[in-house]
């Protein structure tokens, strides 16, 4: 799923959501903390927690990308949207 407003920015920016998902199942998760990347890999290895990756625009925005804790859905999304 993605968010009309990161729908419109993908758009205007010329990003492609399956280019972002394809980093995000494999574990490249962007321009996240240490703190986050220790979560994400905790999260695949038990498969109970949500999966968080953010990636940040030539425009200077911020894509996120979450797949939620029992894995049923994926959303791109603003953080303004969160």
């Amino acid at each position: 799923m993605a968010t009309r407003n990161a729908i419109e920015l993908m758009e205007q920016q010329g990003v492609n959501a399956l280019h972002l998902l394809l980093r995000h199942v494999n574990c490249d998760s962007g321009d996240i903390d240490l703190r986050d990347k220790r979560l994400n890999d905790e999260a695949v290895a038990s498969g109970m927690d949500r999966i968080f990756s953010a990636y940040k625009l030539l425009s200077g925005d911020k894509l996120w990308v979450i797949t939620d804790a029992d894995r049923s859905s994926t959303t791109i999304l603003l953080p303004s949207d969160y």
